[in-house]
C-alpha cells in the first residue's frame, strides 16, 4: 500500500511520527513523505520512506506573489502520482490544502476534536479520533492505526533511525536552542554545566542555527578552555554529530527529541512544557520536569509573578528552572551514564 503522508512540521513533530511510519512499514505500508524543506534529512532517514518531497511554506509564505511558480511547480511534483490513500498527521489547514492537491480518493486524517485546527478535518473522508492529551507520539500511532486499519502495537516506539557507528564516548552536546523564549535554560546555567563537564574530562560541544544561536554558543563556550563551537552544520551533519555523542543534554527541541530517537543517552530540561505530552522518548533518556506550581504553564513568554526565585545569588528566569539547576541536570546525567554502561536502561 502506497500512502502519501503530510507531517511538515516542526523538526520535533517530524521526528515524533517516525514510530508510526515503522508501526506501518510493519503491514506493507510504504511512503512518500510532504515536510518542509528544511527537515527533509529526518524521514530520508527511514526506511520505509521512499520518496520526500520537500515544501517551502515557510519560505513562501513571506511573500506568496514571488513564490507563486515555486508553489505552483510543487503541485505538479504532488500530482505526478496516485496514492492509495493521503494521511494528514498534521491537521492543520495548510496540511489540510496540501491533501486536497495530492492524488487520491481516500485522504485520512484527524477528526474535529482531535485536530489542532478542526477545519482540517473537511478535508478528509476517513476522520479519526485520538486521545488529545497522550503523548505525541501515541496520538500519531493511534492516528496511523486508524487509518490504515491495523491495532496499534503495545511495544515500545521504534524510531526506525540506524545507529551510528563510531561514537566518541566522553563528547557531550548541549543542545542550548529552542523557540520559545519560556523553554530556554539560563545562560549561566549552561555555562556552569559545560564547567563542570569539562573539569570532569569531557569535550563540549555547541551547535547553533542561527545568529542568535551562535552568539549564544560563544558565550557558553567562555566557561572553560576547549568548549567547542561547531561551524554551521546541516540538519543530516548535526544528526551524525548527535548520534556519535556519548552525552546529549538539551532543552525542549527537535534536535533533543531526535538524541533520543537516535538511542543517545539524553538529559532534557522541562519548564513551561510538558514531558508527559512531548517529552523526549528513547531508552537512554532523562526528562527533568520543573514541578513549580504553575509548570508546565504551556506559555511562550514566562509569566510568573511569585517569590523571586535565585540560583547562586541570581534571580532565575524563566523560574521554573530555578528548580532544574546545573548540578541537579550533572547528576542526573551521570546516574543515566552509569545505568547506561551498566545495561540497566
Amino acid at each position: 500500500m502506497r500512502v502519501l503522508l503530510i507531517k511538515m512540521s516542526s523538526l520535533g513533530d517530524v521526528v515524533h511520527a517516525l514510530p508510526a511510519v515503522t508501526d506501518a512499514a510493519a503491514h506493507g505500508v510504504v511512503f512518500d513523505w510532504v515536510v518542509e524543506e528544511a527537515f527533509a534529512a529526518i524521514p530520508q532517514a527511514h526506511p520505509a520512506v521512499q520518496r520526500v518531497l520537500p515544501i517551502a511554506w515557510r519560505r513562501w509564505r513571506k511573500q506568496l506573489a514571488r513564490e507563486k511558480s515555486a508553489m505552483a511547480g510543487f503541485a505538479r511534483t504532488l500530482r505526478e502520482e496516485h496514492y492509495d490513500l493521503i494521511l494528514d498527521a498534521q491537521g492543520l489547514i495548510k496540511s489540510a490544502a496540501v491533501n486536497l492537491l495530492g492524488r487520491s480518493s481516500r485522504r485520512a486524517g484527524l477528526n474535529f476534536t482531535s485536530a489542532r485546527e478542526p477545519w482540517s478535518a473537511f478535508a478528509c473522508n476517513r476522520r479519526v479520533t485520538v486521545p488529545v492529551r497522550d503523548h505525541a507520539v501515541s496520538r500519531l500511532r493511534a492516528l496511523f492505526a486508524g487509518a490504515l486499519g491495523y491495532e496499534m502495537p503495545e511495544t515500545a516506539p521504534d524510531f526506525g533511525l540506524s545507529p551510528t557507528e563510531e561514537r566518541s564516548a566522553r563528547t557531550c552536546l548541549l543542545l542550548h536552542g529552542t523557540t520559545w523564549a519560556s523553554k530556554h535554560w539560563p545562560e549561566s546555567m549552561w555555562r556552569a554545566l559545560a564547567e563542570d563537564l569539562v573539569a570532569a574530562g569531557w569535550q563540549v560541544s555547541l551547535p547553533w542555527g542561527g545568529d542568535e544561536d551562535r552568539l549564544r554558543a560563544e558565550r557558553i563556550a567562555t566557561a572553560a578552555e576547549g568548549i567547542e563551537v561547531l561551524p554551521a552544520l546541516s540538519l543530516a551533519e548535526l544528526g551524525d554529530r548527535i548520534g556519535q555523542a556519548g552525552l546529549v543534554v538539551g532543552v525542549d527541541s527537535g534536535l533533543t527529541h531526535l538524541a533520543g530517537a537516535k538511542g543517545r543517552p539524553t538529559v532534557v530540561v522541562y519548564g513551561s512544557t510538558s514531558a508527559v505530552r512531548t517529552g523526549a522518548l528513547g531508552d537512554r533518556v532523562v526528562n527533568l520536569q520543573s514541578e513549580l506550581a504553575c509548570a508546565p504553564c504551556l506559555n511562550r513568554t514566562c509569566r510568573y509573578r511569585g517569590e523571586t526565585l535565585r540560583w547562586r545569588g541570581e534571580v532565575v528566569q524563566p523560574a521554573c528552572y530555578a528548580q532544574l539547576s546545573p548540578e541537579r541536570v550533572r547528576d542526573e546525567a551521570m546516574r543515566l551514564l552509569e545505568r547506561s554502561e551498566a545495561g540497566t536502561t
